[in-house]
């Protein structure tokens, strides 16, 4: 069963790399370049994944994970940053986020965490 990831990123040529990267691997991959049109799809879509950054500008990563758990609290999400406090990664955790990767996020590594998430629903 491939993985159907979503990836909401406000920079776009970031996004645009990630999404190339993740296909490769072989997963279904949908892209927001913001936190309210990650939102909108996640709220419509079957996703088993939400790769989010943490810092965008309308809405940070922080917030849309709240409105996304409040939404689909089953949903996993895994967080991107580039330069997140500690407090905002612990705060992150806090609400239910899977983990916190720094940007530029080791593909081999975040790929491993998207199949461990594929594979316990798999399970049960």
């Amino acid at each position: 069963m491939v993985a159907n990831v979503l990836l909401i990123d406000d920079e776009t040529d970031f996004l645009a790399v990630m999404a190339e990267r993740m296909a490769a691997r072989g997963l279904r991959v949908s892209t927001a370049a913001s936190a309210r049109n990650g939102l909108a799809q996640a709220e419509e879509g079957d996703f088993d994944v939400i790769v989010l950054d943490l810092a965008m500008p309308e809405m940070d990563g922080v917030e849309a994970l709240r409105r996304l758990k409040e939404k689909k609290p089953e949903i996993e999400v895994i967080l991107l940053t580039g330069h997140a406090s500690v407090k905002q990664g612990i705060e992150a955790m806090k609400l239910g986020a899977l983990d916190l990767l720094e940007k530029p996020a080791d593909m081999n590594i975040l790929a491993a965490k998207i199949e461990a998430i594929q594979a316990k629903k798999m399970m049960g």
